[in-house]
């Protein structure tokens, strides 16, 4: 009789480390987030540890009196993995190892990972691989001994290529077809952009850190049906949908994916064309966790990220969201928006106000106008219906008196 074997996959059971270079305030808060980044990957956090620092260890990250106590916790809560808050280079990964014999992982890395898990668009999946790639390369030289040897087998002995060498000639290999990949994708999201700017309807982006509410938010407004759960990075790859505000305006939403504190670098730059998102918009729609306890540091993440993109010159509209979990909260404003609101993409809350507020924002590019077509020119104003506001229309023995809102591109043809 055939034997049956469990195949489920065993949950590693976690340590986080952090250290503290200013107060202790903003590393406990960047651990709880560590924490959800853990679990969203799959991990079980069974301890913490944070050390007050003023400088993280050039060999071991933390001091090696810290490692002692590292190493008994380890044992006493049977953990399989530790993982550093912050991005370990190629010689505190391996000291680490070499010290705890342990799985010694970063942030940068469970990160990684869930993008890698999310991924489900060629483009995503190109990104996160990409930034995987460019990560692991510059890890080769601390993955321990086993990548300096020779390869084996006929053909591989004698003077050649190290297997670390060749490891790093296949990735870099495999970058130069991802990038040609990337590229073309680059090139036809660019078509995509230019097609919009030549309809000018006006184009909003969602933006914000994430598991604040943008793809709940894109759902309430669009019926979009895009996946939305209390994850961290629940969606990576951005959508657009076609809005339809009060004053019968277009615009176009697009979600962006979620920006989160020490967003590693290689991501950024993989994802650079997603985020460019936000670049090439009209307005930044700012999603807000109103009830989050670390709101500020988010707020701030998110505009660093903007700043890092070029994007500080649009009108930001900030909506705080989540109001049906914060009840009469003081009232909140962010100081570089446009205008900031209190809404609840869940329930609805605040949502006709905010299309009142964005619907002015996008009027004030446009020009308004008070007409009277004849009627031979009767055509021009289904113009006006299709890419502006047409607010009256009245049919005189003159001709067609017209009240609208228009853009700039299209008052020239009119």
């Amino acid at each position: 009789m055939a034997q049956i074997y469990e195949t489920d996959e065993e949950i590693e059971r976690v340590l986080l480390i952090g250290v503290a270079l200013d107060d202790n305030d903003e590393a406990e808060s960047s651990l709880d987030e560590l924490a959800e980044l853990a679990k969203t990957a799959g991990a079980v956090t069974v301890g913490r540890l944070i050390q007050p620092r003023e400088y993280f260890h050039p060999a071991t990250y933390i001091g090696k009196g810290k490692l002692d106590e590292v190493r008994l916790m380890a044992d006493e809560l049977d953990a399989t993995g530790i993982i550093c808050d912050d991005e370990l280079t190629p010689a505190q990964l391996r000291n680490l190892e070499d010290v705890l014999n342990l799985k010694i992982m970063d942030r940068t890395m469970v990160i990684l990972d869930i993008f890698a898990s999310r991924a489900n668009t060629s483009e995503g999946k190109i990104q996160v691989e990409m930034a995987q790639l460019k990560y692991r390369m510059t890890r080769l030289s601390g993955l321990g001994t086993t990548l300096s040897r020779l390869g084996g087998g006929i053909g591989t002995r004698g003077p050649g290529e190290k297997k670390i060498e060749t490891d790093r000639r296949l990735i870099r290999d495999r970058i130069s077809r991802l990038n040609a990949q990337l590229k073309e994708i680059e090139n036809h999201r660019e078509i995509q952009r230019q097609k919009r700017s030549d309809s000018t309807i006006p184009v909003a982006a969602i933006v914000g850190y994430t598991n604040a509410g943008k793809s709940t938010l894109l759902n309430k407004l669009t019926n979009a049906g895009v996946l939305s759960e209390d994850k961290l990075f629940a969606t990576l790859d951005p959508t657009t949908r076609v809005l339809k505000l009060p004053n019968t305006d277009k615009v176009l939403l697009t979600d962006t994916v979620g920006f989160i504190r020490k967003l590693p670098h290689n991501l950024i730059e993989a994802f650079k064309s997603t985020l460019e998102e936000a670049k090439y918009a009209d307005i930044i729609i700012h999603v807000v966790d109103s009830v989050h306890p670390d709101m500020d540091r988010q707020i701030a993440a998110v505009y660093e990220t903007l700043d890092e993109l070029q994007v500080g010159d649009k009108p930001v509209i900030t909506l705080f969201n989540k109001t049906d979990l914060a009840g009469n909260a003081e009232t909140i404003k962010d100081m570089r928006a446009k205008c900031s609101m209190r809404v609840s993409a869940k329930t609805g809350e605040g949502i006709d106000e905010f299309l009142d507020e964005l619907g002015k924002i996008l009027r004030e590019n446009r020009i308004h106008i008070n007409r009277c077509f004849k009627y031979q020119d009767a055509g021009r104003i289904q113009l006006i219906r299709e890419f502006g506001t047409l607010i009256s229309e009245e049919y005189t023995q003159d001709g067609i008196e017209v009240e609208a809102y228009v853009p700039k591109e299209i008052y020239d043809k009119l």
